[in-house]
């Protein structure tokens, strides 16, 4: 039987194979046996599979005689040389590789025991990955992380599926809630924090941060598609002391893969979708890395476009409310020093939908004819980071801009009759958004003490337009708002061991934060300038007896500076700012076999909580609620069973009620609007072999509890209280990939969100029903 060969790369194998002839005929130099260490990132496969990525991304060849075993190997990634990765690979395995000459290795079974002394124990399996955390803005390893802390990782993700967004990671998040009034629209809530279902003009209660710099102030969640990211880290709680102000429910950060200085590399992918009582849809992708200058530069490429077919009828237009998104990213990373590294980002993303998905009947995909109501959602985003070390200290400067326009579209046709406006057709709402993030921060060791340390300033700028348009074209300004907020701030937060197993971590930041507002009323003009100084502290004390637990409680808090409201008399009124602090308590497991358990539970207390309300024309508008108090409980756990089989499951409970109302009105239900009082999900993984190829199966479950719309009993509607669920299966071969996922598989209707037009909304009740039946296939391949 011939020699199976894994890999031919620039190398002769037939030298290769002449070595194997008379091994003692060569013997490779100090300097060759010294070996290159190379970055390796194989996936968990099997044993044929994994030694031939190996050899495609060393560029060496590797041979064995017949073939090997199917010997399902973890995962292997680090920085390793060829003979340590093989060993790794290889171990308990009963073959052993050698090298043959400089670049080619072969596998040879181990040589048998020359006594039939018992055999050893079979090799301890190696621990697993350690999970970092870096949104902490210092790398920390979750399992001595004292914070509520939740990762998506999504490095297996080969083919790059534009259709990844947001709306995937809060399945699979615990206390994530989005609204559901299209892609580009919807607001995040983290823990209970939600102030309003209505997008007012009040900061966002969630930082949307990329990699080092924040996405969004006070705008809605962009919908980053996620393409070639490496993972999703959502910090829970406030995070005043680290991130300023209105990071009261927490930080959604996405982290993008960076550019590779030794390997290039190409992924493409493709795929198509269709949706039951719907359209067909299709994306695509493309992922390019190239080194430049060997070890010292390197560019990454990544492109994508996708439309995602509508399923909702109005009128005679059927299927309107699709959805065409594209994007584009570039990487350049320089590394002049083993010290220092700077790395340079452009993307941009672009998103139009071309209806809304509301209906007027529960569980209906129609509604009777009316304007087209499109969206548009475009954001284009420049940073810079520059890392290295200055003798002991770490050190990071990073600065980005971002530029940020939302553009909504309502059907007027009913509802406007009071604006004064002759037949009114269509509201056109047109938001501007500018930020500039900009920090320089600090990380070293003081004896056993670990310390952060940074500065940081950001501008925020936001343009707000309503206007009424009629049938003739007229038009008509409803509101002109103009606004910005510089927020400077300088942090420090230190980690102190009092025992061996003891911690203390103690943060605080000193901020002060302004704000200028210009308003057009119909007497004309109005402004008003706030400033407002203080400290946002946090502290935590953790218990690690071991290095697989930890038991901490940790306080946290957040300030927002406040907003304004037009008064009954047509005047500009400054409103209290709202803060809030939150105790939790958590418990972080790791368990034998691979597994990891994860509890919390905390209360928050939130003063004078501001939120966006509907007013009775149909705009929205700001208001001081009153005070709030949040409890919750929450928990995740991920478990092997038998070989190939893993079960994940995730509980939430969430009690936020407002206890203090300063609205005006009584109040029937003073629980806080959008979140679901409870969600339960369920997943089975079985990763199994098909012949050479190696599959995944996986079921997904998810319960959402009832929530509700506003506090407003006149606006008051019920919804949630459904089913999602998802089936998917994957193919690969380490170098090929392909999926067929098939969503909402019991066709249900549920009301995702009882809300879609704010003219309408008091006169009409509205429901928005779970996206139906869809089947999904897509394909990668990577070179």
């Amino acid at each position: 039987m011939g020699m199976r060969r894994f890999a031919i790369w620039c190398s002769s194998w037939a030298c290769a194979s002449a070595a194997t002839l008379a091994p003692g005929a060569w013997s490779p130099p100090a300097e060759a046996r010294e070996a290159a260490r190379h970055g390796i990132d194989i996936s968990a496969s099997d044993l044929p599979t994994a030694i031939a990525e190996l050899a495609r991304e060393t560029r060496v060849s590797i041979g064995t005689q017949g073939t090997l075993p199917k010997i399902r190997t973890r995962r292997l990634r680090g920085d390793y040389s060829v003979s340590e990765a093989l060993a790794q690979l290889l171990a308990g395995s009963g073959f052993v590789a050698r090298q043959v000459s400089e670049t080619a290795w072969r596998i040879d079974r181990a040589p048998t025991a020359p006594t039939p002394d018992p055999l050893p124990p079979p090799a301890p399996s190696p621990p697993p990955e350690p999970i970092v955390v870096t949104t902490t803005k210092q790398p920390l390893e979750l399992l001595s992380l004292p914070a509520a802390v939740s990762v998506v990782g999504l490095q297996d993700d080969l083919h790059g599926n534009p259709a990844r967004s947001s709306a995937m990671v809060a399945s699979q998040i615990e206390g994530l809630s989005l609204t559901s009034l299209g892609p580009g629209r919807n607001r995040m809530f983290l823990r209970g924090v939600a102030d309003s279902a209505f997008s007012g003009e009040s900061q966002s209660t969630v930082a949307v941060v990329f990699d080092e710099a924040r996405l969004t102030y006070a705008a809605p969640d962009p919908d980053i598609r996620l393409v070639d990211m490496d993972r999703v880290e959502v910090l829970k709680g406030p995070q005043g002391s680290l991130y300023g102000t209105g990071a009261l429910g927490g930080i959604y950060r996405m982290v993008s893969r960076a550019p590779e200085l030794d390997r290039t590399s190409l992924d493409v992918s493709a795929g198509t979708s269709l949706v039951m009582h719907g359209d067909t849809g299709y994306s695509g992708s493309a992922v390019a890395n190239l080194p430049l200058v060997n070890e010292m530069a390197a560019l990454r490429l990544v492109g994508y476009a996708a439309k995602e077919p509508g399923w909702i009828d109005t009128g005679s237009r059927n299927d309107a409310n699709w959805t065409r998104v594209s994007g584009a990213r570039a990487g350049l990373a320089f590394v002049p020093t083993a010290d220092w590294r700077l790395d340079l980002t452009g993307f941009g993303q672009w998103l139009r939908s071309s209806d809304t998905r509301y209906v007027y009947t529960s569980g209906s995909y129609t509604r009777d004819a009316q304007s087209p109501e499109p969206h548009d959602n475009d954001l284009i985003h420049f940073a810079g980071r520059l890392n290295g070390t200055l003798g002991t200290i770490d050190m990071t400067v990073a600065s980005a801009m971002t530029w940020h326009d939302v553009d909504n579209t309502l059907d007027a046709t009913v509802g406007a009759e009071d604006f004064g406006l002759d037949d009114p057709q269509s509201l056109h709402d047109k938001r501007h958004f500018r930020i500039w993030d900009s920090e320089l921060r600090l990380r070293g060791h003081l004896g056993g003490v670990t310390w952060l340390a940074g500065i940081s300033r950001l501008v925020a700028r936001q343009k707000l337009a309503t206007s009424l348009e009629n049938i003739a074209g007229a038009m008509a300004t409803l509101d002109d708002d103009r606004r910005t907020s510089h927020d400077n701030a300088a942090y420090f937060d230190a980690t102190i061991p009092v025992t061996g197993t003891v911690s203390i971590d103690a943060g605080a930041r000193l901020f002060r934060s302004s704000i200028r507002e210009t308003r057009m009323l119909p007497t004309g003009p109005v402004s008003r300038e706030r400033d407002k100084s203080g400290i946002t502290p946090s502290l935590a004390l953790s218990w690690q007896p071991n290095s697989s637990s930890l038991l901490y409680v940790r306080y946290g808090s957040a300030f927002r500076q406040g907003g304004s409201d037009i008064t009954s008399s047509g005047s500009i009124d400054a409103l209290g700012s709202d803060e809030l602090a939150s105790v939790e308590l958590g418990w972080r497991q790791r368990l034998s076999g691979g597994g990891k358990l994860d509890l919390g539970a905390w209360f928050s207390h939130w003063h004078d909580l501001q939120s966006d309300v509907l007013e009775d024309n149909g705009l929205v508008e700001t208001t001081n609620a009153g005070n709030a108090r949040i409890f919750g409980i929450e928990g995740s756990l991920e478990l092997p069973l038998a070989e190939g089989w893993q079960v994940e499951a995730g509980g939430n409970f969430t009690d936020a009620r407002l206890y203090r109302n300063n609205l005006g009105y009584k109040l029937e239900d003073r629980h806080l609007p959008v979140v679901p009082e409870y969600t339960v999900r369920a997943g089975l993984r079985h990763d199994f072999t098909l012949g050479l190829l190696n599959a995944r199966a996986r079921l997904n479950l998810r319960y959402v509890g009832p929530a509700r719309m506003s506090f407003d009993p006149d606006l008051d509607r019920k919804m949630g209280d459904l089913i999602e669920s998802e089936f998917e299966v994957q193919i690969t071969d380490g170098i090929w990939q392909v999926s067929l996922s098939v969503q909402n598989l019991f066709a249900d209707k549920g009301d995702v969100f009882a809300f879609g037009n704010a003219l309408r909304y008091r006169t009409m009740p509205q429901f928005t029903p779970q996206q139906p039946t869809t089947l999904s296939v897509n394909g990668s391949i990577h070179f």
